[in-house]
C-alpha cells in the first residue's frame, strides 16, 4: 500500500520519538491522583482531564488514511499473533483436559485408581493453577517480553504432559497433574493481557473469542484424536492408549511451542517487525481509546503496586463473582466425555459425540462477540446466554431421553463458552489502565474463576450417573448467580458513566475526557 501524502518521508525526521508519541499524562499521576485525597489533587475539583493530542503526523492523516493505515496494522498483527496463540491454546487446553479421555482409555483400571483418586487427579491440577496466576501475570509484565516467556512455558507444561505417561500410581499422577497446572498458569490469563496490550476496547472482545476459540476446537478435536489413538494405539509398542495420548498430546505441544518462539511479537513499542510509523500509531490507538498511555518499559511496571490498585477496586470483586459462577456452571466441560457417555454408547462413539456441541460453540461463540464488540454493549451478551444455559442443565437433569438430554448438551458449550468470552473482555473494558492493575486483575478473577475446578470433579463420580442431578442443580444455580452479578456489574457502571458524562471525578475510571465504560 503506498503512504498517505500527510505522511511523506521527508518528514520523518521531525515525528516524535516513540517515548513522545504523544502528549501522555504520567500514568503513575493519574493513578497516584485517582488514590489520593481530593484537597491534595485539583483534577478533583476541575473535572476530567482534556483529551490527549496525536503525534503530528497522524493528526495530518484524513479519516480514509487513517483507516487504511490501521487496517493495514491490524491485519499485520492478526496474522502474526493470533493463529500463534490459538495453536498454543488449544494445546494448552488439550494437555489439561485429555485426563478425561484418558479415563475412557482405561487409565484408572492400569493404575489402580478409585472413583475419589481420579477425581482427586483431576482438581489438583487447579490447585497449581491457582497459585501461579498473579505472580505469573505480574512477571510477564514486568518483563515485556511475551514472545520469550509464554513458549518457555509452554515448551516445559508440553514435557509435564507427556511425563504422565510415565505414571505407576495414583501418588505420581498427583505430582504431575500438580506441576502441570502450575506451568499451565502462565498461559490463559497472560495471554488475555498479552491481547489488551495490542487492541483497543472495541477490538478486544472478538480477539478474546478467537483466543478462546482454541478451547472450543481442542474440545471438538481432542476428542477425535482420542477416539483414534483408542481404536488404533492401544497396545502399541507395549503401551496403552492413555499412554499414547499423553506422548502424542506432550510432543506435538513442545515442537509447536519452539515455532512460536519466531512467530510472536512482544508490545507494541518493542517489536522489531513493525517499522517506527507502525509501533507509533499502536501505541496511539491504545492511549486514544482510554486517554492514557499503556505499556511504557520495564521500570513502569511495579508488581504491588498493580496488585494493590486491583485489590482496593470493589469492581474486582463483582467481577470475580461473575467470572466465578461462569466458571462453575462450566465445569461440566472438564467432564463432557464421562458426561456424554450416559447417552449409551461405546466409548468411540461418545467420543466422536464431544465434537459437534465444541463446533456449535465456536460459530455462537464468534458471533456473539462479534456482536458485542459492534455493538458496544456487553451484559445481554453475557446474561442471555447464561439463561439458555440454566435450561440446558434443567433438561439434562430432568431426563434420560437420548434426543433431549444430547440437545440439553449442545446448548450448554455454546452458552456457557459464549458467555464467557465477553465476560472476559469486560475485565479489560472496566480496568484498562495501568497495565499493572490489568495485569493483576485478569490473574486474581481468572484463578479465583478457576477455584470451582477443584471441587467439580466430585460432583461428578461415577456412581451419580446418569442423571448428575447435583452437578447439574450446582451449574444451574451459579449460572443464575453470574447473571445477577453481572447485572449488578451493569448498574456499577451504569452509575458510573453517568458522574463521568457530568465531569465528576469517579474512583478507578480513566478521568479523561471521553472516556466511557462499555455496558
Amino acid at each position: 500500500m503506498t503512504e498517505p501524502t500527510a505522511h511523506p518521508k521527508a518528514n520523518r525526521s521531525s515525528s516524535p520519538s516513540l517515548g513522545d508519541s504523544a502528549k501522555v499524562v504520567d500514568i503513575e499521576n493519574v493513578e497516584h491522583a485517582k488514590t489520593s485525597s481530593s484537597h491534595d489533587h485539583p483534577d478533583h475539583h476541575h473535572g476530567q482531564r482534556a483529551a490527549l493530542q496525536p503525534p503530528p503526523w497522524i493528526a495530518a492523516l484524513s479519516p480514509e488514511e487513517r483507516h487504511s493505515l490501521e487496517k493495514k496494522l491490524k491485519r499485520k498483527i492478526d496474522l502474526r499473533l493470533m493463529p500463534a496463540i490459538i495453536i498454543m491454546y488449544i494445546l494448552n487446553y488439550i494437555d489439561r483436559n485429555n485426563i478425561a479421555a484418558a479415563k475412557l482409555a482405561n487409565l484408572e483400571r492400569d493404575l489402580n485408581l478409585s472413583s475419589v483418586e481420579y477425581q482427586t487427579s483431576v482438581s489438583i491440577l487447579f490447585v497449581g493453577y491457582l497459585l501461579m496466576q498473579i505472580p505469573s501475570n505480574l512477571f510477564l509484565n514486568k518483563l515485556g517480553k511475551p514472545a520469550i516467556y509464554l513458549p518457555c512455558c509452554m515448551i516445559i507444561w508440553g514435557t509435564i504432559s507427556a511425563a504422565t505417561s510415565a505414571c505407576t500410581s495414583a501418588a505420581g499422577l498427583y505430582a504431575v497433574r500438580f506441576f502441570l497446572g502450575f506451568v499451565e498458569a502462565a498461559y490463559f490469563p497472560g495471554c488475555l493481557y498479552y491481547l489488551s496490550c495490542w487492541y483497543t476496547r472495541s477490538e478486544l472482545g472478538l480477539r478474546t473469542a478467537i483466543l478462546y476459540s482454541g478451547a472450543l476446537i481442542s474440545g471438538a478435536f481432542s476428542g477425535l484424536i482420542s477416539a483414534g489413538v483408542v481404536s488404533g494405539l492401544d497396545g502399541a509398542k507395549g503401551y496403552s492408549a492413555w499412554q499414547w495420548l499423553f506422548i502424542i498430546e506432550g510432543a506435538a505441544t513442545i515442537v509447536i511451542a519452539f515455532a512460536c518462539f519466531f512467530v510472536l511479537p512482544n508490545f507494541p513499542r518493542t517489536t522489531s517487525w513493525l517499522t517506527e510509523e507502525e509501533r507509533t500509531l499502536a501505541v496511539w490507538r491504545l492511549e486514544e481509546d482510554v486517554g492514557v498511555d499503556d505499556w511504557v518499559g520495564r521500570k513502569q511496571q511495579t508488581f504491588w503496586q498493580g496488585a494493590k490498585m486491583a485489590f482496593v477496586d470493589f469492581r474486582t470483586y463483582v467481577l470475580m463473582v461473575l467470572l466465578f459462577c461462569i466458571v462453575a456452571s462450566g465445569t461440566v466441560t472438564n467432564f463432557f466425555p464421562t458426561v456424554v457417555n450416559t447417552l449409551g454408547y461405546n466409548r468411540i462413539h461418545s467420543l466422536l459425540l464431544t465434537a459437534p456441541p465444541y463446533v456449535l460453540a465456536v460459530i455462537v461463540t464468534f458471533a456473539n462477540a462479534w456482536h458485542a464488540d459492534k455493538t458496544g454493549e456487553r451484559y445481554f451478551h453475557i446474561a442471555i446466554p447464561m439463561c439458555v444455559a440454566i435450561v440446558a442443565y434443567i433438561i439434562a437433569a430432568a431426563t434420560t431421553h437420548v434426543a433431549p438430554r444430547y440437545l440439553s448438551m449442545m446448548l450448554m458449550v455454546p452458552s456457557v463458552y459464549s458467555g464467557f468470552v465477553v465476560a472476559l473482555a469486560w475485565i479489560s473494558n472496566t480496568m484498562p489502565r495501568p497495565p499493572a492493575k490489568r495485569a493483576a486483575a485478569l490473574a486474581f478473577i481468572n484463578a479465583v474463576s478457576n477455584c470451582s475446578s477443584i471441587y467439580a470433579s466430585y460432583l461428578y463420580p461415577n456412581s451419580a450417573a446418569p442423571h448428575y442431578t447435583v452437578a447439574m442443580v450446582v451449574n444451574c444455580v451459579t449460572a443464575f448467580i453470574a447473571v445477577c452479578a453481572a447485572t449488578v456489574m451493569r448498574i456499577i457502571l451504569s452509575r458510573q458513566n453517568k458522574k463521568l458524562a457530568r465531569g465528576e471525578w469517579v474512583e478507578g475510571a480513566i478521568n479523561v475526557e471521553g472516556f466511557r465504560f462499555k455496558l
